[in-house]
């Protein structure tokens, strides 16, 4: 373990001082439930800050990166409602089959709130990117796999 992110309180306890967590470059557009769940986490945190004992270092640190992240996600975050249309943007649910004939169905949503074994994917990620602007019937490539866009809600 590196000595920088240890930190000695006073009784010779160390702790660990984590680091911020990272945030994304990219815009943080999000649905009205994933900005519900970002304020969600915001009030968890903040309650949570609120109950610590404030001779626990470890969780006290902890708990205000999670909040500070929370937090700048919070104030970055942009709204996008629901958008109608025929071609696959943010917020659309989108149904593919790929080349092997598994179907799957995807909503597109914002960074935070993605979760594919769910069934939500990140607007930025590949398959997400490939999708959008595309139509019913269109076929997209991602790492070398074909997969044709069966329904878009």
């Amino acid at each position: 373990m590196s000595i920088a992110f240890v930190r000695e309180r006073e009784g010779g306890e160390a702790f660990e001082d984590l680091p911020d967590r990272p945030i994304s470059p990219h815009p943080n557009f999000v649905t009205p439930q994933g900005l519900a769940q970002i304020e969600a986490e915001v009030k968890r945190l903040q309650a949570e800050a609120g109950k610590l004992n404030p001779e626990d270092k470890a969780d006290s640190a902890r708990v205000s990166r999670d909040l500070r992240y929370w937090t700048a996600r919070l104030n970055s975050a942009q709204l996008v409602e629901k958008v109608a249309g025929e071609t696959v943007h943010f917020g659309s649910t989108v149904s593919i089959e790929r080349e092997d004939g598994t179907k799957q169905t995807f909503h597109i949503v914002g960074e935070d709130e993605a979760d594919p074994n769910k069934g939500s994917l990140s607007y930025v990620a590949p398959l997400a990117r490939a999708l959008t602007g595309k139509s019913v019937g269109d076929v997209v490539e991602v790492n070398g796999h074909e997969a044709e866009i069966l329904e878009i809600r």
